[in-house]
């Protein structure tokens, strides 16, 4: 299943600059994805990170992820999570093995561990041209949005 930036954003609230997923690739219910994400010199958070040697904010990376993680869960519960927010709970094991620069494709690749008492535990893999950039664990709850 693909799905394009049209469809991320029926699932994702985020929106420019903080969208950070920009196509699904492969989706397992349940189970796992497989996301893109585009790195253009365009990006915002390059005017600063850093001028003349242009880096990716580590953060921003682990954000992508914790949004692929939004995709499998919504599209995976459908409904149950429509009119509720995703929050960060843990991120943990995180790892930086390479910059990711202008001009990368980012390779999001995320694995549901476990879902107990509301909270999903994810495995999550960045690569770029098939070499490991970033590795985390996260954790995320939903919960309803504020009225």
């Amino acid at each position: 299943m693909q799905i394009d930036i049209n469809g991320i954003m029926k699932i994702l609230p985020h929106r420019y600059p903080f969208l950070l997923v920009d196509r699904v690739l492969e989706f397992e219910e349940g189970k796992r994805i497989t996301c893109i994400k585009n790195v253009t010199m365009n990006e915002p958070f390059f005017e600063g990170h850093f001028p003349g040697h242009p880096v990716m904010p580590g953060v921003l990376i682990i954000e992508g992820m914790a949004q692929a993680g939004g995709i499998l869960v919504g599209l995976s519960m459908g409904d149950d999570v429509k009119d509720k927010v995703c929050y960060f709970v843990a991120v943990e094991n995180t790892k930086f093995r390479r910059p990711v620069v202008p001009g990368d494709q980012l390779r999001i690749e995320m694995e549901a561990i476990s879902c107990k008492r509301g909270i999903w535990s994810f495995s999550g893999k960045a690569y770029v041209d098939g070499k490991l950039a970033t590795e985390a664990d996260l954790k995320a709850t939903f919960a309803p949005k504020a009225q």
